[in-house]
């Protein structure tokens, strides 16, 4: 048995569960058995992504994530892939502005094989990292934001309605992809430092979940990982709080090659892990999510200015949560008329709030969507360690629908009241140009005015 061990009871919703227990190094292991199909999944987390980043060396956390694929002391190159593979499983992993995460679905026989795939890049990753792999990767991660951001339509979206979201100097002002300027810059120094920062066990955790002996996977966690040292030298993050409004409206025009005009925008929402972000999901769900919501409804089948329509929540947990707004319009429609739209719609519901039918198909969809995670072995992984590294307690995963459903009419109401507002958005425009005619560095900004005390000294 690992050294400190400290399981937690068993909770669980609908019949799943999940026990905790924690190596002498620190590394928190989260175990979930499921002997329905005969495979296992493995997830590990770091408490690490982009919000960690100082200034001038943005994009490091994501470089890193590729950098873990680049070999470790016994496994070369892309032997992970190779080994993982060749194994029957599948891998991956991604960054995003509050965790680097790696993960594995294997045949359950081969369950050793991903834990000490895992343990030994965790271990000694730095033996093997060179200018040589520093170098490739650095140009994968630029290649894919060509292709991902840079090269296509809308794909900057993302940044510029981040970097109008939170002020200068906010931790979360920039996405994880980073600069191309700060992919440059970044040495080989930089990333070795990273890894000894944030890639130790006490920053970790892991989960394992499927057709798994408990007794037998903890050994081997213990084996693989049990000898790992910890890393106490971590910097506290940078706070991320700001005001619950903007207090003024903050907007960008862009000028660019794209197939119609869109307005998009972020309205600042509840962190997440609070029942004000839950009651925030539920009301965009109502008005945004998918083909029954409001907003649909009213601009693409009513209307007919716009072609698609849909407002969503990025959930963060050390920041406030973002608003999705999302639509792209019809033929010569000009955005002020869909804007017009938008602002009655949530008008009308902030003063009306839901019927009782959209409450329970909102929840309905949302409690579907949790259950579909929760359903399989690598999405529950993955919960499991979110839980875990954002909350403190990965038992949060299995309730988290439960806290859903509890939502009413008039929580969803009163945040829609208190934060769907023009004063609380930020709102990126798309004009379309003839090729060449402008390009999106000749974008107009502008911040209306309004914009709170409070919000301009954050920044």
């Amino acid at each position: 048995m690992p050294k400190g061990h400290t399981a937690t009871a068993e909770a669980g919703s609908g019949g799943l569960t999940a026990t905790e227990h924690r190596l002498a190094n620190g590394l928190r292991v989260v175990l979930s058995e499921d002997h329905l199909t005969p495979v296992a999944a493995v997830c590990l987390w770091y408490d690490v992504g982009s919000r960690h980043e100082v200034q001038g060396r943005t994009g490091l956390a994501h470089l890193f994530e590729h950098l873990m694929f680049q070999g470790s002391a016994q496994v070369k190159g892309n032997g992970h892939f190779e080994l993982v593979q060749g194994a029957g499983g599948s891998l991956n992993g991604t960054t995003s502005f509050e965790r680097t995460n790696y993960f594995e679905t294997m045949p359950t026989h081969q369950l050793e094989l991903a834990l000490w795939l895992e343990a030994d890049r965790m271990g000694s990753l730095l033996a093997a990292l060179d200018d040589e792999s520093m170098e490739n990767q650095r140009d994968v991660v630029k290649n894919e934001r060509r292709q991902r951001y840079d090269n296509v339509p809308y794909g900057t979206a993302f940044e510029k309605l981040t970097a109008l979201a939170y002020p200068e100097g906010h931790p979360y002002h920039h996405t994880p992809i980073g600069s191309m300027a700060d992919l440059d810059a970044a040495t080989l120094e930089d990333a070795r430092a990273f890894f000894r920062t944030y890639y130790a066990p006490n920053n970790a955790v892991l989960s394992v979940v499927g057709d798994i002996d408990p007794e037998q996977t903890l050994a081997w966690v213990e084996k693989y990982f049990g000898s790992i040292a910890s890393y106490d030298g971590k910097p506290q993050p940078r706070d991320g709080s700001l005001p619950d409004v903007i207090g003024g409206q903050l907007r960008e025009v862009v000028r660019e090659e794209v197939p119609a005009r869109a307005l998009m925008a972020a309205y600042r929402l509840p962190q997440d892990g609070t029942r004000a972000c839950d009651a925030a999901d539920v009301a965009l769900t109502i008005i945004g999510g998918g083909e029954s919501s409001r907003l649909y409804n009213r601009l693409v089948r009513r209307d007919r200015t716009a072609v698609a329509a849909g407002f969503g929540l990025l959930r963060l947990a050390a920041a406030p949560s973002l608003g999705w707004l999302d639509v792209k319009t019809s033929g010569d429609v000009e955005v002020p008329v869909i804007e017009a739209a938008i602002d009655e719609e949530l008008a009308r519901f902030a003063e009306e709030g839901p019927t009782p039918e959209e409450m329970e198909r909102a929840q309905a969809q949302l409690e579907r969507e949790w259950l579909d995670r929760l359903g399989t072995v690598a999405g529950r992984a993955d919960e499991l360690c979110r839980f875990a590294v954002l909350f403190g307690d990965p038992q949060l995963a299995l309730t988290a629908v439960d806290r859903v459903l509890e939502v009413t009419a008039d929580e969803v109401r009163e945040i829609a009241k208190a934060r769907l507002r023009p004063d609380n958005r930020a709102v990126l425009v798309y004009e379309p140009v003839a090729p060449g005619a402008e390009t999106a560095e000749a974008a107009e900004t502008t911040a209306a005015e309004g914009t709170s005390e409070d919000e301009e000294s954050a920044k």
